[in-house]
């Protein structure tokens, strides 16, 4: 390690995608020194590399981060180039220090604090946190390696359009909202099929008047209701991290069976090269797109933070077992809104001041460091929660 030159920072925000850049603003509003390190090239390439046709599921109302609104109507449903456009001006306007081109490979500790590696990079930090989704490695079930190597196999990750397959049928693996979506466009030029439990869906229709009635109660349940901290929130936690996928939203069951889709069992096995499905039926295809969904992949942090489940073990994003380490951006890190747009200032805002209480009443003025959650949402004084400031959208 000596052999390189490292630079010290105050905090360092890994991910530069919406939850790095909404912890960003709430450390630039504290005058708190930090830095965002991103691997992408551009901030937004994380939403610019997924599929052409992408749009949210929540309308514009819903999709700003902390002291910007989203640029459009209300109830209008943003597309996927939109919202990174929305984050690189978010970067700009907040003017917020972020080194894009940068991957974290590895963060652990020195005897003078944390020590995040990337190539030749090296940074010393009081402070980590990690604002990435828990969900970034593509999950492919092992028998994908058995199918016969002419087929296109593709994860959604990966998929982009329908450039990318070739003549012939198309078996999409995994029936939640992304393999809909990806259903609907498929099923334009290619006889398609869906492969996967019913996951059920939302009964109500994705357009401009449910954006006005139905959205706002929807992200109170999400936000307010749906906690890890409520019985019915851990219930839905405990239901989601068990690998199931969440009800259907734009796209319902009637609007697969209208396109012309056809509903299959699972997949479960290859047989002479082709997808076997739970039945027994073997389907003669030429692609295969894997909507099967994200794995966690927190290797690359050598610190014991880690339940037996591999999940980091914290509370609301603080981790007690490593002070100075944080993470937003998880899955019900504090309810159901935690992964999603809308729910990120809430959470980034517990974390930044829980930082800042540390440095300000601790490191930098000689007090009395909170060691736990507990002992900071004493010192916040109202139960973890910071004053807000009226005008922000969160």
């Amino acid at each position: 390690m000596s052999d390189y030159r490292i630079e010290r920072v105050e905090t360092i925000v890994v991910g530069g995608s919406q939850a790095g850049l909404a912890v960003g603003y709430h450390l630039a509003r504290r005058g708190r020194s930090f830095v965002i390190l991103d691997a992408h090239r551009r901030v937004g390439d994380a939403w610019r590399t997924r599929w052409d046709s992408l749009r949210l599921f929540t309308p514009a109302a819903f999709d700003g981060l902390p002291g910007m609104r989203f640029p459009a109507s209300r109830t209008h449903f943003p597309a996927k180039d939109e919202m990174a456009d929305y984050l690189e001006d978010y970067a700009r306007r907040f003017e917020l220090p972020v080194r894009t081109g940068v991957r974290v490979d590895a963060v652990g500790r020195n005897e003078r604090g944390f020590l995040v590696a990337s190539g030749d990079l090296r940074f010393e930090a009081d402070n980590v946190v990690v604002a990435m989704s828990s969900y970034g490695t593509p999950r492919v079930p092992e028998f994908a390696a058995e199918l016969d190597p002419a087929l296109v196999q593709v994860h959604s990750a990966a998929y982009r359009n329908l450039s990318q397959l070739q003549d012939g049928g198309v078996l999409i693996v995994g029936a939640g909202n992304s393999g809909a979506d990806i259903a609907m466009e498929v099923a334009q030029c290619h006889t398609t099929m869906i492969s996967g439990r019913d996951v059920g869906h939302l009964p109500f229709p994705f357009n401009r008047l449910t954006a006005a009635l139905v959205f706002p109660v929807v992200r109170f349940v999400l936000h307010h209701v749906l906690k890890a901290s409520t019985s019915v929130g851990a219930k839905k936690k405990e239901y989601l991290a068990a690998g199931h996928a969440l009800p259907l939203a734009r796209v319902k069951p009637k609007d697969l069976a209208a396109a012309g889709v056809e509903r299959t069992a699972r997949t479960v096995g290859v047989e002479d090269g082709l997808p076997l499905l739970e039945d027994g039926r073997v389907v003669d295809v030429r692609n295969v797109i894997w909507c099967t969904g994200f794995r966690p992949d927190f290797s690359w942090i050598d610190l014991p933070c880690f339940g037996e489940d591999g999940e980091p073990a914290h509370h609301r994003g603080v981790v007690d077992g490593e002070p100075g380490l944080y993470f937003v951006g998880l899955n019900f890190l504090h309810s159901a809104s935690s992964a999603q747009v809308n729910g990120l200032g809430r959470d980034a805002r517990y974390v930044v001041d829980h930082i800042d209480r540390f440095r300000s009443n601790g490191a930098a003025a000689g007090g009395s460091v909170p060691t736990s959650v507990d002992e900071h949402e004493r010192m916040v004084g109202l139960g973890g929660r910071s004053a807000e400031n009226p005008g922000l959208s969160s």
